[in-house]
């Protein structure tokens, strides 16, 4: 009965802790906000991606002459005259790139780069395009998000529990209320902050959220068992269209020996659970690659890319059901992924643990605290 009493205090604790601290903690010692003009080009904007290491940026027009991502009002005023600067209408990511240019490519120029060449398909001409017109290719580039700086982290987790992987936090709000995640703001300047620098802040201070971080991730909820997967002999930019479909951003990649190389996005993502996981492919495996290696590598089978790539390549990552909380979080911040495989013990894909699952468990677990009363 007094580890029980002991153990609610310690996530009572937790929760009121998360409530205190504000996202501009956790904002204020990062970098300078990355963004593209409107005008620029992909294969300007993929630079940009290269050079800063990042995998989605923010495009910025003229303000007045657009409509926000899903109808999103996001502005930048001048410090100064406090007249509005600039207009953030989207977000562009890795996926973005990969899947204007898979789309471009017809399913006989993916498996011939004689036909590609033959129909005038220049892969130069695909890059040139402007980022503007490649917003919304993938569904994160259709929502923008803000969070006022003084939102709490608790609040901040309820947003990105829900797939929200990245949101914009103003240094200087001149917002009138706050609140928890915000379709308009005006500041003279944001960063961002990505569902990994929660994981991280919430890592660094584990010892804060006690007995939680023991608890198997089966007993708190964060494993999911819907699990879509792509067999290995897939063409990387077959993969790419099927991501595209799911609406998904990584695939374990599994050995199925019944499998045909199509390039048909419906024939390659599948529900595969009991599948022998042998890979990962996300599209922040292309991070640092740059334009001249971007168009063959989309042409590889799946287990050819991941052993070509070196340092872009991800390593399998996998827990079980029994693996705690703290170990699957632990592995997800030193490997720098999204998502943890699950799998039983033969190795065969039972299901997964994604960070919005993990952040949506933990923040239950603290209000299921919370709500409960006190023991005497």
């Amino acid at each position: 009965m007094i580890g029980m009493a002991k153990a609610g205090e310690g996530r009572r604790a937790a929760c009121r802790w998360l409530r205190e601290t504000k996202v501009a903690e956790l904002v204020k010692e990062k970098k300078k906000l990355v963004e593209v003009p409107y005008t620029a080009s992909l294969r300007d904007t993929l630079h940009a991606l290269v050079a800063n290491n990042v995998v989605a940026v923010p495009v910025a027009a003229p303000p007045g002459r657009w409509i926000g991502a899903g109808g999103t009002s996001i502005v930048e005023l001048d410090k100064i005259t406090g007249a509005p600067r600039k207009h953030y209408i989207g977000i562009v990511t890795m996926l973005d790139v990969l899947i204007h240019i898979a789309e471009e490519e017809g399913e006989d120029v993916a498996s011939s780069p004689r036909a590609a060449a033959a129909k005038g398909l220049e892969f130069e001409q695909r890059m040139s395009v402007p980022v503007s017109s490649v917003i919304g290719h993938s569904l994160e580039g259709l929502s923008l998000w803000t969070l006022h700086p003084n939102t709490s982290v608790m609040d901040c987790m309820e947003a990105f529990s829900k797939g929200v992987h990245r949101a914009m936090v103003p240094l200087e709000s001149h917002a009138e209320q706050v609140v928890a995640a915000e379709l308009e703001e005006a500041s003279p300047g944001y960063r961002m902050l990505t569902q990994r620098d929660l994981l991280n802040f919430l890592s660094a201070h584990r010892h804060r959220l006690g007995d939680l971080l023991g608890a198997s991730v089966t007993d708190i909820g964060a494993l999911n068992a819907t699990i879509f997967s792509v067999p290995a002999s897939a063409p990387v930019i077959a993969v790419i269209k099927a991501m595209r479909l799911a609406s998904l951003t990584s695939v374990p990649v599994v050995a199925d020996p019944h499998a045909t190389a199509s390039t048909q996005a419906e024939d390659v993502l599948a529900l595969r659970r009991g599948a022998k996981a042998v890979g990962t492919l996300s599209a922040t495996d292309l991070r640092g690659v740059g334009v001249e290696r971007l168009e063959q590598s989309l042409r590889m089978p799946v287990t050819d890319f991941l052993e070509s790539f070196g340092e872009g390549k991800r390593a399998l990552v996998t827990c079980t059901r029994e693996s705690s909380l703290g170990e699957v979080m632990a592995a997800a911040e030193t490997a720098r992924v999204h998502r943890v495989w699950t799998v039983d013990d033969e190795g065969l894909l039972v299901g997964l643990v994604s960070l919005s699952d993990i952040l949506r468990a933990v923040r239950r677990a603290l209000l299921d605290a919370e709500a409960e009363p006190e023991l005497p």
